[in-house]
Parts: C-alpha cells; structure tokens; sequence
C-alpha cells in the first residue's frame, strides 16, 4: 500500500520477542502483502527468559530468534535493549523509545495494550504511547549520539490484544475491530515457531507446552466473533491530540469486522 510519499510505513514494537508473534504477526503479514514497509521492535531481548543460560546468553539466543522471524516477514528488527522485568516509565526509557519512532518515522504504530497480565507490557505500552507524541516535538531532545530529526505529525496508534483479551481480575476486555488473518495465520505460526527457546521457558516455568496450540486456540476464539477461521484483535488509541481517523481500517477494509458496528 503506498500513497503520494511512498509505501505506509509500519512499526510494530513489543516487550519481548514473540509478542509480536503472538498478538499481531498475521495483520502484519496482510499488510506487506499490500506493500507496507514493516518494521518490529522488542524492547527487551528475552534476557530472563532461561533457567539454563545466563542472561547475555539467552538474550544472544532470543536476538537471533527475532531475527529469523521477521526476516519471514520482510521486516528490519530492533531491540531496544531494555531488561526483562526492568522496564520502567522514565525520562531516560522516553528518550529511548522516542528515538525508535524518529528513525523508523512510521506512520501506524502498533504496541502492547495497556492492561495486561504483567508490567513489562504495560510499561511498553505507556513508552510508546508518549514517544508518539514526543516523537514531533522539535525541542524534545532525546540525547543520541546521532539524533534523528523531529517526525512532521503523531503517527496512527494501536494497541493489540491483552493475553487472552483479559484484565487481570478474568474480565474481557473491549477491541475496536478484528482483522481477519486466516489467510496469513500459517506464516504466523511459522514465525512464531522460530522462538523455540520460549516454548521450553514457558513449559518449565509456567507449565504451558502449547505455544503454536495456545496461539492457534486464541485467534480462533477471535475470528468466531467475526465469523471466519483467525482473528487478530485492535484498540485505536484516539485521545487528543492523536489521529482519529482510523487508517489500519482503511487499509485492510476488506479484512477486517469493527465489533460495534
């Protein structure tokens, strides 16, 4: 998808590596089928996601993983090289994330939602959400070596489902649309599945051994509510002085079922 200035930039940035994976990869896949330029980003490197390797270690492990999986997608990968469990709302953290958005100059960002089962996503979300703002602001300065210049506008912001679209007492929480990916959910598992080390995390510390399964079994209960085989889930962030218009709809129109039409 292009327009007068080019291809629509996309950035999607995350906490850890595979939550992109998990909660939006297929939307992804359907929009750089339409030629959308994609960038990912995690915040973290997975460095506590191992009860085996140190930390540098597994986070060498985790930064390869993410590599390959955006790699399937046609996608440049960042990590932003914050710490698992570490991630806090600071001036130092704003700076950082602000800088991502100014190099990548993205015009529809995606990020974790601001309720979810644990801090490191809703610290990311927080980040993203003011780097959006910052991002073009001229005298916000973010201390690069390099700094990239102010962005014109705030970009598009998004929000991908909570864990299982819940809040932390079970209670589900609101979407504004899904999107429809049963077209690209096999190419998400695909993706999903080049984080091998989590699925061996997550089976000896949570006693889940279902990743692809788990992930299979949840986009399904998302596209049951619109009708088709796989849904991905989407919250437009629309409070002032953000873009209102929603432009992800506009661009995967044929693809997606807004919940309260």
């Amino acid at each position: 998808m292009t327009d007068s200035s080019g291809p629509v930039r996309i950035l999607a940035i995350h906490a850890h590596p595979d939550d992109i994976e998990l909660q939006c990869a297929g939307t992804l896949l359907r929009l750089k089928q339409r030629g959308c330029e994609i960038s990912v980003a995690t915040m973290t490197p997975g460095d506590c996601g191992s009860a085996e390797l140190s930390a540098d270690e597994i986070a060498a492990v985790r930064r390869m993983e993410a590599q390959r999986s955006a790699d399937l997608l046609g996608a440049d990968y960042t990590c932003l090289e914050f710490r698992d469990l570490n991630i806090v709302v600071d001036n130092d953290s704003r700076r950082r994330v602000t800088e991502l958005i100014r190099r990548t100059r993205p015009e529809i960002v995606m990020t974790a939602p601001p309720v979810d089962y644990m801090s490191d996503h809703e610290m990311t979300s927080r980040l993203v959400r003011d780097a959006c703002f910052n991002a073009s602001c001229p005298n916000y300065v973010t201390h690069q070596w390099d700094p990239a210049p102010p962005t014109k506008k705030i970009p598009y912001l998004y929000y991908v489902d909570a864990i299982q679209g819940i809040d932390y007492f079970g209670r589900a929480l609101p979407t504004d649309f899904i999107v429809d990916v049963t077209a690209t959910f096999e190419e998400k598992l695909k993706m999903l599945a080049c984080h091998e080390s989590q699925r061996a995390w997550l089976r000896r510390q949570h006693g889940l051994d279902e990743y692809l399964d788990g992930c299979r079994r949840w986009s399904a209960a998302r596209g049951q509510e619109i009708r088709v085989a796989y849904g991905e889930a989407f919250t437009q962030h629309r409070g002032h002085p953000y873009p209102h218009e929603n432009r992800l709809l506009k661009l995967l129109d044929d693809l997606t079922v807004v919940d309260n039409a």
